[in-house]
């Protein structure tokens, strides 16, 4: 029989590096406060019709928002009747030609 030699190394292998520093951090925009979007709604609308980057319809329902934030406050005015979509969050203005319905239940 023949002996059998092998060029294994003895060395140990090398630990796996760390990705750089710019893979780790967080992308800019998650940082970044997001535009506040305010419309102003059409004689009787109910559904979003704001379109995305692919230019899809959102088609979220419009539903009266009483608790908004400073910061928003501080756009539309305080106790404002504002809208907002379900889904994507842009505010909506009521339509200039409808009684505003903050007065239609007072007696």
């Amino acid at each position: 029989m023949a002996e059998e030699t092998s060029s294994q190394s003895t060395k140990p292998a090398a630990p796996p590096q760390a990705p750089p520093a710019a893979a780790v951090a967080p992308p800019a925009a998650a940082t970044e406060p997001k535009e506040i979007k305010i419309k102003v709604r059409k004689p009787k609308q109910r559904s979003c019709d704001e379109k995305d980057a692919k230019g899809k319809l959102c088609a979220g329902h419009l539903k009266r928002w009483y608790d908004y934030p400073k910061e928003v406050e501080g756009k539309i005015g305080k106790e404002a009747e504002i809208y907002r979509c379900e889904f994507c969050k842009t505010l909506y203005k009521p339509d200039p030609k409808q009684m505003l319905h903050s007065f239609t239940l007072r007696y």
